[in-house]
């Protein structure tokens, strides 16, 4: 069933990576005919993000096919990741909410540590937590933009990935969130781009490192895709863009969160036992050859 183009009107949000609750329409994070088979039965995850938009979706994928699951969001985020608890408890799985604020090595050695505590084990890893702004130019980044665009999108990435692999065996998995952005660019997120190119290089550089451990990693690709980072990106520059976002792709619309947790699925689970060191672009058809 291919999800139906939406309607979205002109919107913004005023604080980055914004909130799930006030996106009109609400996105979908899970389809109602997405059955389980017990893909990823017993295994451990730490989902990033999760309290929202593209983590809040893989992390109730992964409760569908059997994970306990722990998300990481900020205080301020604490209602959205009430929800995202309350729809992975649903699945009948382990959930568990972690507050943090990943631009330090102590705290995402904390995020993993407590995750550790709560599950005794740990199989999946999914870096997707991220904060996008727009700049129409690049005088008009300032330094501690640039910063913040590092400290989240990668620093964060680096911190946790090297506290969860003492306690990542073989057939474990590691997701990073990159973007289309990493290959094709945006005139508006150079930042952005610039971050979700270095997770490409990570994602690939480590994937060689840990191959001989059996630990696979990969990243996923999303193209244009209905989350609350846009309008809170977007939006203050020019509230039309969030309406007109995905009508330049193939597919004519931007897609829902539903549309990227199996592949995030795929990814972590046996199914993909030979993948490691790839990309999954899932971008309503836009060619990027990378």
């Amino acid at each position: 069933m291919e999800s139906p183009e939406m309607q979205i009107p002109p919107q913004s949000q005023n604080r980055m990576p914004g909130r799930e609750t006030e996106l009109t329409p609400p996105a979908e994070h899970i389809r109602p005919t997405y059955k389980g088979a017990g893909r990823l039965q017993g295994k451990k995850a730490i989902v990033t993000g999760g309290d929202s938009g593209i983590g809040r979706a893989v992390a109730v994928h992964f409760a569908r096919e059997g994970a306990d699951v722990a998300i990481v969001h900020l205080p301020e985020e604490a209602d959205d990741a009430a929800e995202s608890i309350r729809m992975i408890e649903a699945e009948g799985v382990q959930a568990l909410s972690i507050e943090a604020d990943l631009r330090s090595p102590k705290a995402c050695k904390e995020v993993i540590d407590t995750a550790i505590g709560a599950f005794g084990s740990l199989h999946i890893l999914v870096n997707n937590a991220g904060i996008q702004k727009v700049a129409k130019d690049l005088s008009d980044i300032s330094d501690s933009d640039w910063l913040w665009h590092f400290e989240i999108n990668v620093h964060a990435m680096f911190f946790l990935s090297r506290a969860a692999l003492p306690h990542l065996g073989e057939g474990a998995s590691i997701i990073n969130t990159t973007s289309v952005n990493a290959f094709a660019g945006n005139e508006f997120l150079v930042a952005y781009s610039t971050t979700k190119a270095a997770q490409a290089g990570f994602t690939r550089a480590l994937a060689l490192q840990l191959a001989a451990k059996g630990i696979r990693v990969n990243e996923v690709a999303p193209g244009p895709v209905w989350t609350s980072i846009q309008p809170a990106g977007f939006g203050p520059m020019d509230p039309q863009m969030v309406a007109d976002m995905g009508k330049d792709v193939p597919m004519k619309r931007i897609g829902q969160p539903s549309e990227l947790g199996p592949a995030y699925v795929y990814l972590a689970s046996e199914e993909a036992s030979f993948v490691t060191g790839q990309t999954i672009h899932v971008n309503g058809g836009m060619i990027i050859n990378g």
